[in-house]
């Protein structure tokens, strides 16, 4: 059986949830003997310019067989323009605003495209919903195509653009059960094969280094941020509801954001940033944190969560990210804060009582140990896949539907 994912960008260098998501997946599916794995992506690495900075060809990353393709154009000033009018009201905007967003959004890649239409793939699966790549790659398919939307609720989802791509889909994988009933309220697609996946865990991979030296603040004791410093990740509002707390709670506390910088860097006299860290560096750290904080409104999984409680850390989450409030409510692994003053009430519990923590982290080990380990996912995922092949593609929808880009045999068959 052969798998052909389809990403907008990919390698070990990119950091984002959901390509990090695909890339696990491909790697440990191109273990099993039954299986042929290739990725279909672009050139680029950076989602917020698309430039080709990748060589287009053939090439394996960690034993999985790359195809990379370029793409048509950087990113335009267009899309900041048309985004922010359409995300005042997405669900007014017309198809053609809403494809035209997407375009923008992109990558587009009409080589990669073409691939699609002519891969040799059993299957193909397209993650995440957000990109050109993945409307492309649905309206091209030849055969069955599984989508993994990794969507939380944000303006974007509501484009009628989506509506129009999730109905040519034959399969649909989801991160939680949060997401699962998002794309029902929103789509109504709960008829399509279907299954709740999540993600798997990796052991710890720390070289045993405390965190407080690898950050450079000794033995005090420090909150930890996990993940891309962004403002889309809240971050920001992490940094200012920190501050205000040490301003009312002076003290050794420091918060260590972890991760590469997009936006702007907080600074404060408890705040460390480090940038990209090694994944030895990443454990560690996050071993020796009081509290993994995941400030983050818009999760559709939040791998780091299962990190930080395979270590026995507990968490404190974004009470508005369903994702993230799942795993919190299925496991008893972490608290959640909803403004300020629960922010601050619930770092005070967490930092002031070592008996919670120690409670919190365990359960959440336990949570992830029992849903949330490598062989089972795999052994879910490939059977699933195996039921989509045999069902065939809808292609009585597909027919006829264009892709975003235009030329090529790829957008022959749409007439």
């Amino acid at each position: 059986m052969k798998l052909a994912f389809v990403t907008p960008r990919y390698g070990s260098e990119v950091i984002g949830g959901a390509e990090t998501a695909a890339r696990m997946l491909a790697e440990r599916m191109s273990l099993r003997p039954d299986w042929d794995v290739e990725i279909l992506t672009s050139c680029a690495l950076d989602h917020l310019t698309w430039e080709n900075t990748e060589p287009a060809g053939t090439s394996s990353v960690n034993g999985v067989t790359v195809r990379r393709f370029p793409t048509a154009s950087r990113r335009l000033l267009e899309y900041f323009e048309l985004d922010g009018r359409l995300r005042v009201s997405p669900t007014t905007a017309s198809l053609a605003e809403s494809r035209r967003w997407v375009a923008l959004n992109g990558p587009m890649c009409p080589e990669l495209v073409d691939a699609v239409a002519t891969s040799d793939a059993d299957v193909i699966a397209c993650y995440p919903y957000l990109f050109a790549t993945t409307v492309d790659a649905i309206a091209a398919a030849r055969v069955p195509t599984v989508l993994h939307p990794a969507a939380h609720d944000e303006p974007a989802l509501y484009l009628k653009a989506f509506q129009q791509s999730f109905r040519d889909i034959d399969g649909l994988v989801y991160h939680t059960r949060a997401e699962r009933d998002l794309m029902e309220h929103v789509f109504g697609i709960g008829a399509k094969p279907q299954i709740v996946l999540g993600l798997g865990v990796n052991e710890p991979a720390g070289d045993g280094r405390r965190g407080g030296e690898i950050l450079g603040i000794g033995d005090r004791p420090y909150l930890c941020y996990l993940g891309r410093v962004d403002e889309h990740k809240g971050c920001g509002m992490l940094a200012e509801y920190f501050a205000h707390y040490k301003d009312r709670h002076p003290g050794d506390l420091v918060l260590a954001f972890v991760g590469p910088v997009s936006d702007k860097a907080p600074e404060h006299p408890d705040m460390v940033v480090t940038g990209t860290v090694s994944e030895a560096e990443k454990w560690d750290i996050l071993a020796d944190a009081q509290v993994m904080v995941s400030p983050s409104a818009y999760e559709s999984f939040s791998l780091v969560l299962l990190e930080a409680w395979t270590l026995d850390v507990p968490v404190l989450v974004n009470a508005g990210c369903a994702a993230t409030m799942e795993h919190c409510r299925r496991s008893g692994g972490g608290l959640y804060f909803e403004s300020y003053r629960t922010f601050e009430a619930t770092v005070d519990r967490l930092v002031g009582d070592a008996e919670t923590r120690a409670r919190l982290g365990c359960a959440g080990r336990d949570y992830t140990e029992r849903y949330y380990r490598w062989p089972s996912i795999i052994d879910r995922y490939a059977e699933f896949l195996q039921a989509v092949v045999s069902r065939g593609p809808r292609t009585s929808i597909r027919t006829g539907r264009l892709p975003l880009v235009t030329g090529g045999p790829a957008y022959e068959r749409g007439g």
